[in-house]
């Protein structure tokens, strides 16, 4: 049977009534393929299975949009998500699928309405975990979960790959402000989703997705979130599925901060930086670990520092060192760094487009109040 067939086949059993992904795989071990479960349903009379023709409709209409469909047969198919019970046997995938089969992967939650600090921490952990091969993942919603995508992607010489998971088609992009993001991950990337191709956002596909995002990562990391917020329904989700939770403690007042330090209390791995979650991972994932063979996770990112051993993050670190919310002129950075002219703007404009820095008159840069 060619691939082709492979996926009409599967794409008519898990739009077929009544069939979820739980009955997906029940059926499979009961008839080993989905063509066998197929020609089972059509002989139940409260049971229409989707037809051929409208599978092969599918497929070309995800095929026209640039996406390639993975079976949960496929060997790129996620290691980790196929521990899910309930994961998607079919994934609309656009660009880099490859980087789909690192099974070292942390997943990045947090507040949409994120702080200027929240949005920087969670880049500069984001890009620290990148530098040590580990996948970064995120929903590409506003605020924390971008400045994860865009942490990971400056990582690796500006060439880091990371993860998106959609909560509506690989192929629509929600929210349009993230167009640009958007096709960076795909360039360096991937963006993925269980939802066909053209599926517009829908309130009740977005909880649905975080089981992915969870599944996805050896752990999820919770960066400033709401008591009522996704974040925590990604956070219990990967409690359920027996991977880590990590969270960053905030300041009480702060309404953001009410759900990582719940969680925090709960049990969950205080995290202050992106050596602390190397250290629990490598403690705790150490046969996943050894997989990969280039890396060295013994070695935190703080703790490079102190041993004079780069992680690529402290230019980063000293240019922002030297900004005020008052303004500082861009000539003087580049006298107070002793860095390269255009490496400096390089730095800046990153930062601008993170929304940590804003652009004042008289070339100035001043931090977002």
């Amino acid at each position: 049977m060619n691939k082709d067939q492979d996926i009409i086949d599967c794409l008519r059993l898990i739009n077929s009534p009544k069939v979820g992904p739980v009955t997906f795989y029940k059926l499979l071990e009961t008839y080993q393929t989905p063509e066998e479960a197929l020609s089972q349903l059509k002989k139940r009379h409260d049971v229409i299975p989707f037809s051929e023709a409208e599978a092969e409709k599918e497929l070309a209409k995800a095929r026209k949009a640039g996406l390639q469909l993975l079976l949960y047969s496929d060997k790129e198919y996620p290691q980790n998500l196929k521990r899910l019970e309930d994961a998607p046997p079919v994934l609309y995938v656009r660009g880099n699928v490859s980087c789909l089969e690192n099974p070292l992967a942390v997943s990045v939650v947090g507040a949409r309405n994120a702080s200027v600090s929240g949005r920087k921490l969670a880049a500069q952990i984001a890009y620290e975990l990148t530098n040590n091969k580990v996948t970064v993942v995120s929903g590409m919603a506003r605020g924390i979960d971008a400045a994860a995508h865009k942490g990971a992607l400056h990582a690796q010489n500006r060439q880091g790959p990371t993860v998106a998971v959609l909560g509506t088609g690989a192929d629509v992009i929600y929210p349009k402000e993230n167009t640009e993001l958007y096709q960076q991950i795909c360039e360096q990337g991937a963006v993925i989703s269980e939802f066909p191709a053209g599926t517009e956002p829908q309130a009740a596909n977005f909880p649905r997705r975080n089981r992915i995002v969870s599944a996805l990562g050896l752990g999820t990391l919770v960066i400033e979130a709401t008591l009522n917020s996704g974040s925590l329904i990604t956070a219990r989700l990967a409690l359920e599925q027996g991977r880590e939770v990590f969270a960053v403690p905030g300041f009480p007042t702060d309404g953001r901060a009410a759900g990582p330090n719940k969680l925090i209390k709960e049990g969950a791995a205080l995290i202050e930086n992106a050596g602390d979650i190397l250290n629990i991972l490598c403690a705790t994932n150490r046969h996943i670990i050894n997989e990969q063979l280039s890396l060295d996770l013994t070695q935190s990112p703080s703790r490079a520092k102190d041993t004079g051993k780069s992680t690529g993050c402290e230019e980063k670190t000293k240019i922002i060192d030297y900004l005020s919310c008052d303004g500082v002129y861009v000539d003087e950075i580049i006298r107070l760094t002793g860095l390269p002219p255009a490496e400096v703007m390089s730095e800046l404009l990153n930062l601008e487009l993170q929304g940590i820095i804003e652009r004042q008159t008289g070339n100035k840069v001043a931090l977002v109040k």
